[in-house]
């Protein structure tokens, strides 16, 4: 089984670092976007298991993008914030919003996979 992630997040060394530590494992294929618009794009193209998503980005940040995406009725498709600022505050606010976890920056790439497939259905 294919595991697709949409993983949003402005800054391309964090995407590409993502990408590579869970395409190391042949089930998972990630999507990029750089931006919370690029990211409601590609949404729209559907199948994904579960979106990856920066908390702070310019113009859109995590919280408004997150927001739009459930407005486009993305189903039940889990959403997890990644944030450096990973307070236990902070992250019950995430929580609150209905986004099914908190991952912390800076994150483990080796461990990356393992922590998301605990979000998956």
């Amino acid at each position: 089984m294919t595991i697709r992630i949409l993983h949003v997040d402005d800054e391309p060394d964090i995407r590409e670092i993502v990408g590579l530590a869970l395409e190391l494992d042949p089930r998972f294929e990630v999507v990029a976007a750089p931006s919370g618009a690029e990211g409601l794009e590609r949404l729209d193209e559907g199948g994904f298991n579960l979106v990856l998503l920066d908390m702070m980005m310019p113009e859109m940040d995590g919280p408004a993008t997150f927001a739009a995406m459930r407005e486009r009725s993305m189903g039940n498709v889990p959403v997890v914030f990644m944030t450096a600022r990973a307070q236990a505050e902070q992250s019950e606010k995430l929580i609150a919003l209905d986004a099914v976890g908190v991952i912390a920056k800076p994150f483990d790439p080796l461990t990356l996979a393992s922590e998301l497939e605990a979000f998956l259905p």
